[in-house]
């Protein structure tokens, strides 16, 4: 199975919405800026995840996207499959069709096997779960500043006249 950049991107770009959105709509040239991603490619993938009813889009100043669903309702799975992400790991696409057109493979059984792990994995991670992750790393982040200490100063040159 692979993940593209699409479902790669739509993920991030939902968790960036899901983290920043709180205060109100997230637009798309900040969440570009802040995950390094295109902006016409993030309103192609906006598109779709607005159609699957995962975002609401808010018009006008100060508008940009919302959350349809609380975060803790948003699976990965169901980010993936709204922008058309396949979550398939056989080579015929699960239409058994894997061997000279009309007969399975004989790893068929296999490969949708773990489609079915990957796809329940997916499914169990929310957008909640992964702004925790995020917050968790904010606050490692914070706790190893502190026991650093205040940063060192440069010296700066001494005028002497």
């Amino acid at each position: 199975m692979r993940l593209t950049t699409k479902g790669r991107f739509a993920v991030t770009a939902m968790i960036d919405v899901a983290l920043y959105g709180t205060g109100g709509p997230v637009t798309l040239a900040a969440v570009a800026d802040r995950q390094k991603i295109s902006l016409s490619y993030l309103e192609q993938l906006f598109g779709k995840l607005r159609r699957a009813g995962l975002v609401e889009s808010v018009r006008g100043p100060g508008g940009g996207y919302n959350l349809a669903r609380a975060a803790a309702e948003v699976s990965v799975a169901d980010v993936i499959l709204a922008v058309d992400e396949p979550i398939d790991a056989t080579q015929c696409g699960g239409r058994e069709n894997c061997r000279e057109g009309d007969r399975r493979c004989m790893t068929h059984e296999l490969w949708a096997g773990l489609n079915a792990h990957i796809f329940a994995f997916l499914r169990s991670a929310t957008l909640a779960d992964l702004v925790a992750q995020q917050h968790e790393k904010q606050r490692e982040v914070a706790v190893l500043e502190d026991r650093r200490g205040p940063p060192a100063r440069e010296s700066q040159p001494v005028n002497v006249a």
